[in-house]
């Protein structure tokens, strides 16, 4: 093969995604040319609604899987959190590249991470996830939806817009953006996405040619780590707007996987942790999806669908 396609999101950081896989292709394999196709999916269209408001799962990959299905692509590269658990008939996320890091990072243009906040600060965030758990860390704050693109987002802050914002560390690595002031949200008092940080790599599953090509970029410790916190995600049924966090570490063959469910306003949060051997990483995430679930999880989860719904 000589011409790959990479079906990607327009964005800065999808570009960067994309052209990051592509530059790392065309090192390995002398000779093989990548190009890439931006397509404009429902996630990217609808930036005056919350995403947890517009509903459904796969906002950001079901219009690049259709490329990937109809041949204009043979590849995809996406930010493992917003790729739903279930793909379509014939498609696979087969190549996990290892993980960028997997925190938050809390951005104001005059304040001193979240304890430097004044009372009602004005915080910008469209996770209900990163919402739940600033609520439950700081209940006076005032939580306003912040939608947009990773620098149209940083512009906002930058702008006045608000008094600090809350985004992925790994994006801001990614495309070297910073804050005059920035502070880590990390684990355990503050806990990522699932599979937050990590890229996926999704390709037809018949494409054994595109297969072996990527096989040098997988990741075996990322992959595991992805398995475990993406069955934890399967066996509580949700989405990526859901106040649904993991964090899953590898200590030789042993991962220890930490989930958390709360409701929005980050009462009644339950937080359970389970490990075992990597081997077992999705039985893992669906063991801990099960203890969270009797442990209150469900009611929760029930009624944050309940809302999203009406």
């Amino acid at each position: 093969m000589k011409k790959l396609t990479i079906a990607t999101r327009g964005s800065a950081l999808a570009l960067w995604q994309a052209n990051h896989i592509k530059d790392r292709l065309e090192a390995e394999h002398p000779g093989l040319s990548v190009d890439l196709l931006k397509i404009k999916t429902k996630g990217d269209k609808i930036l005056d609604v919350p995403l947890a408001k517009v509903g459904g799962k796969g906002l950001f990959v079901k219009e690049i899987e259709e490329a990937l299905l109809d041949g204009r692509a043979q590849l995809a590269v996406h930010s493992m959190k917003d790729v739903p658990t279930e793909l379509p008939d014939g498609l696979e996320v087969g190549i996990i590249p290892e993980r960028e890091e997997a925190t938050d990072s809390l951005l104001s243009v005059k304040y001193d991470g979240l304890a430097g906040l004044p009372e009602g600060a004005v915080v910008g965030t469209s996770s209900l996830r990163r919402q739940s758990q600033l609520c439950a860390l700081r209940p006076d704050l005032k939580i306003e939806t912040l939608r947009g693109n990773l620098d149209t987002r940083l512009n906002k802050l930058l702008n006045g817009e608000y008094d600090a914002i809350v985004l992925a560390t790994a994006g801001l690595k990614r495309l070297a953006m910073s804050a005059p002031k920035q502070e880590i949200l990390s684990p355990p008092e503050f806990l990522p996405a699932v599979a937050q940080g990590a890229l996926g790599i999704e390709f037809r599953s018949a494409d054994t040619e595109v297969r072996d090509l990527l096989a040098f970029l997988d990741h075996a410790p990322t992959k595991h780590q992805v398995l475990a916190e993406r069955g934890f995600l399967t066996g509580l049924d949700g989405g990526c707007q859901v106040p649904i966090a993991a964090w899953s570490v590898i200590e030789g063959e042993t991962l220890r996987l930490t989930g958390y469910v709360a409701e929005v306003d980050g009462s009644t949060p339950i937080r359970r942790m389970v490990e075992g051997n990597v081997a077992h990483a999705w039985d893992l995430g669906m063991i801990l999806a099960g203890q969270v679930l009797e442990a209150g999880g469900k009611a929760i989860l029930d009624a944050v669908y309940a809302r999203e719904t009406r």
